[in-house]
């Protein structure tokens, strides 16, 4: 019942940060451009699409070590391109894209958590 719980939890991030984006992708599209992805919009979109689903999976307990192994890979990006930090010159925005990759960080051990745990019997 406790890892339940905790997938609904971790999945809710990903299942409401997908939406949000696929709502109103805003400067997130102009970021993924900054780093050279190509076709930026279709990136973000297809991004957000996919933590949507596999969140959903994860919080459903659908196929949940895939579902994480797939919202890692996801992630990894989303935090590389999306809280780059160390280039922040304001360090009030600095501050606050420093707590978004570390928040990030620690959604990342939660999903390997979920590869590493024991499937019920």
């Amino acid at each position: 019942m406790i890892k339940s719980l905790a997938h609904m939890l971790l999945g809710a991030m990903f299942i409401t940060g997908g939406a949000n984006v696929l709502r109103e992708p805003g400067g997130r599209v102009q970021r993924v451009e900054k780093v050279g992805i190509p076709k930026p919009r279709e990136a973000t979109i297809l991004n957000a699409t996919i933590m949507v689903i596999a969140g959903s999976a994860l919080a459903l307990d659908i196929a949940p070590k895939l579902a994480a192994l797939t919202l890692i890979g996801s992630l990894i990006p989303t935090t590389w391109v999306g809280h780059r930090f160390w280039e922040e010159r304001d360090p009030v925005t600095r501050a606050g894209q420093q707590t978004q990759f570390f928040k990030n960080l620690a959604m990342l051990g939660g999903l390997l958590l979920v590869l590493v745990e024991k499937d019920d019997a």
